[in-house]
């Protein structure tokens, strides 16, 4: 599995990592265990995990109980702690009643970790303003609790003003920006105020919602169950949906997935430093090693990059 350094810092990453979003607290055990069994085998060596409220109606506590599963997961699986690049966000969902340190401590304690490596920022709140989040999150780094930080799902300017508020305060920049990005969904990254935001932290980007939600693959219109079946006929996905027709085709033409291509697609940007997927089984973590084997001339010619 190739790597990369994360920005400046001192993480070399995996060019695809696995994601827990919505995975593990919905399929048996037994499957969980196999994709993250499979992803080590394979040569991975980065996760991105979360705390999220529990959608199943089964879960034993209201919140956090994916970190629980994925530290279970981590460790009867066979993860090598120091070898592995963990990664976990601070959503700001109880500030200010729960500052950023005492929001890491409670996912560190169901994880059953002493650290993460890398801990993402979401935007802050009202009432908790850029230069007082960098602030914090430059505390969770010099009490070893997270080694690096990076940042979710933010637009380019605050981004930008977040760097400078690290320079500012001495906190190290930001090394990494978690980014929707896919065939489909491209000003995000490519935006000319992105580019200037990720050459100013020197982050790289993770791409994430790199198949639009399984979109771009076609299996809701197979028929297949997920996030999106229920409203695969909204217009807001038509555009998913006829993109996804044309990347079907190309796969086809190229003797690959539509998700490898997707996952291609992403990683022939020079921006990007690993794509994050999720997967239910270790079979879609072989179809995804494929897009590794694409040459990225032939993927951006092919898409008419």
């Amino acid at each position: 599995m190739h790597r990369r350094w994360l920005g400046s810092s001192e993480l070399e990453v995996s060019r695809l990592s696995l994601g827990s979003w919505r995975t593990f607290e919905r399929i048996p055990r037994e499957d969980a265990l196999a994709v993250m069994g499979a992803a080590r085998e394979h040569g991975l060596n980065f996760l991105d995990d979360a705390r999220y409220d529990d959608e199943t109606g089964t879960a034993p506590i209201p919140t956090g109980y994916s970190e629980v599963l994925f530290g279970e997961l981590f460790r009867a699986a066979g993860w090598d702690r120091a070898r592995t690049v963990v990664s976990n966000k601070l959503w700001w969902e109880f500030w200010p009643e729960q500052s950023a340190a005492a929001e890491l401590d409670g996912s560190l304690a169901r994880m059953g970790f002493e650290y993460v490596d890398l801990i993402y920022a979401n935007p802050p709140p009202d009432g908790l303003t850029i230069a007082e989040m960098v602030a914090a999150v430059g505390g969770l780094i010099a009490s070893g609790k997270a080694r690096t930080w990076g940042i979710v799902n933010w637009e380019a300017g605050p981004f930008l003003e977040a760097t400078h508020a690290a320079e500012q305060l001495g906190v190290e920049a930001p090394c990494a920006a978690q980014l929707p990005y896919s065939l489909v969904r491209r000003e995000w990254v490519e935006s000319d105020d992105m580019t200037a935001a990720l050459e100013a932290s020197g982050a790289g980007v993770i791409a994430s919602f790199v198949m639009a939600g399984g979109v771009l693959t076609g299996k809701y219109d197979a028929g297949d169950s997920g996030r999106a079946a229920a409203e695969i006929g909204d217009p807001r996905y038509g555009a998913a949906r006829e993109s996804g027709t044309r990347l079907r085709a190309l796969a086809a033409d190229l003797g690959t997935t539509p998700a490898a291509l997707a996952i291609a697609f992403a990683l022939a940007n020079p921006a990007v430093t690993s794509v994050l997927f999720g997967a239910t089984s270790p079979a879609q973590i072989d179809q995804n090693l494929a897009a590794l084997e694409l040459d990225p001339a032939t993927v951006r010619q092919a898409l008419e990059l």
